[in-house]
């Protein structure tokens, strides 16, 4: 395999990002699966975007959360998968210092940011259920633009910090990454000194940016599920536990596998597992968004049926 030329020693002008060279027999099938996974990423979720925007019954607080979260997911695969494709596909598999770097950057600025998203998403849904008669004052469009720009300017100001340090950091001309994306705990593990300051203030950003939001996911939860259970009918809890467990799916599948790759020591010898852990939170989760809040949603399906026919009518004039 070639190697990316460092001009001197600790001066990095490229990487090499071994992803899942180990397993040269399954980079192929990776690369249809991923690339499928990808295309369907892009239209779910444009698909949300648009109908949440164009249809007036779905201008709520729930998908106004739920649109910002597709743009997310948009947003964040693109800062991924197409290196990772091109990875799949080249012996060589290099990326430009420059390119890490936006990398690095970007992609943790919008984990960061969708793991506050997913914990104001499930507040919205404490408040619709558990305090019905209160939710048009108390999610008012002020406060839900005050929410998302939070978790917006959340996820920017842990990048800055978080990328920042990990780039002041010495890597002594190492430049293959073990794994398929230039993250945080992947490039702590190439430096040549010692990394305890880095370690510590990842493991407390990510008790902000998963304990805490997990935590808070949780307890709403509890209490939503105290509302439900105090339904009589059990047509109403059904209908409720539907709308929810769609949330449920998504935090437990995003979250577990993010606490897998960030709560684990940079010395941690589970780096096969991490990678593959990794393709949840970067390829599976936002492909799984726009299905699993759409599937069962009527509203959702009869906005995409209104818009789609209108389209209809307008081509066929």
């Amino acid at each position: 395999m070639g190697m990316v030329r460092s001009t001197y020693e600790g001066n990095i002008t490229g990487f090499i990002l071994l992803g899942f060279s180990d397993y040269p027999q399954l980079q192929k099938v990776l690369f249809v699966v991923i690339l499928i996974s990808y295309l369907l990423t892009i239209l779910g979720n444009t698909t949300i975007i648009l109908i949440s925007h164009l249809e007036p019954k779905l201008h709520t607080p729930m998908y106004f959360f739920l649109s910002h979260l597709s743009f997310l997911d948009l947003c964040f695969t693109s800062s991924v998968i197409p290196q990772l494709l091109v990875n799949l596909w080249d012996p060589m598999k290099t990326i430009t210092y420059g390119g890490c770097v936006v990398q690095l950057y970007v992609s943790h600025a919008l984990g960061a940011t969708e793991c506050v998203l997913l914990a104001v998403m499930s507040y919205d849904r404490y408040v619709a259920i558990c305090r019905p008669l209160q939710y048009t004052l108390l999610m008012h469009p002020h406060l839900c633009m005050a929410l998302t720009f939070l978790a917006w300017l959340s996820g920017v100001a842990t990048t800055l910090v978080q990328s920042t340090l990990t780039l002041q950091l010495p890597f002594c001309g190492h430049n293959q990454v073990d794994h398929f994306i230039c993250e945080v705990p992947v490039l702590i593990k190439l430096a040549c000194v010692d990394t305890t300051f880095n370690e510590a203030e990842l493991f407390v950003a990510s008790i902000l940016f998963l304990i805490v939001p997990v935590s808070f996911i949780l307890v709403s939860y509890g209490y939503i599920v105290q509302a439900v259970l105090k339904i009589k009918s059990a047509t109403g809890r059904k209908k409720v536990f539907g709308t929810c467990s769609s949330h449920v799916t998504v935090v437990i599948i995003f979250y577990g596998t993010i606490m897998f790759m960030y709560l684990q020591s940079a010395k941690s010898t589970y780096k096969d597992q991490g990678k593959f852990v990794s393709l949840f939170y970067t390829v599976v989760t936002p492909m799984l968004n726009p299905l699993i809040y759409t599937l069962r949603n009527k509203e959702v399906k009869g906005a995409l049926w209104k818009v789609l026919r209108k389209i209809l009518v307008v081509s066929i004039t």
